[in-house]
């Protein structure tokens, strides 16, 4: 394990899928991370001393992704007092809805910034993530500004081209 500023814990590998967008941005801005599947039901001893390893190596914040029940965001905010963000993911009958009040819903003292469902909330943890690293990063303050001029081009490109076909 190397020195991560962000870890990306998922419930499950069916999440990978959901998550990607998140490590790709995570990439594109140099962000060291750290991204495994660790269940806060099926494996709470390894989640607790992951949170542990990865803090001790400099980690700063995390972020955790599950569905059904989606108690992963709060057992790793019972073990930290850094961030933890949390991504709902759909995996049930119930369209994310539980998934997505699990991870909003946590007791006074351990909050979890929850984001939206599925590959939306995991590109908007990543850039959280960012923004909360930014706070002491001045170069990735100039990234996340140069990231946010591209979107703002693109749009400026679709009008052009909208309007030019009127």
């Amino acid at each position: 394990m190397s020195c991560p500023k962000v870890a990306v814990f998922m419930g499950s590998i069916s999440d990978k899928d959901k998550m990607q967008p998140c490590i790709d941005i995570l990439k594109k801005l140099e962000i060291p991370y750290h991204f495994t599947v660790s269940s806060a039901h099926r494996t709470p001893e390894r989640t607790a001393r992951l949170v542990g390893e990865l803090e001790e190596k400099g980690c700063e914040v995390f972020i955790c992704a599950a569905g059904l029940a989606a108690h992963l965001a709060g057992a790793v905010a019972a073990k930290t007092i850094k961030p933890v963000l949390g991504v709902p993911i759909c995996g049930s009958p119930l369209g994310g809805m539980d998934a997505m009040l699990a991870t909003v819903q946590m007791p006074p003292g351990f909050p979890v910034g929850t984001l939206a469902l599925d590959k939306v909330g995991a590109r908007n943890a990543a850039w959280m993530a960012a923004q909360i690293l930014a706070l002491h990063d001045e170069s990735l303050t100039e990234k996340i500004k140069a990231a946010r001029q591209e979107f703002v081009a693109k749009v400026e490109e679709a009008a052009a081209e909208i309007e030019a076909e009127n």
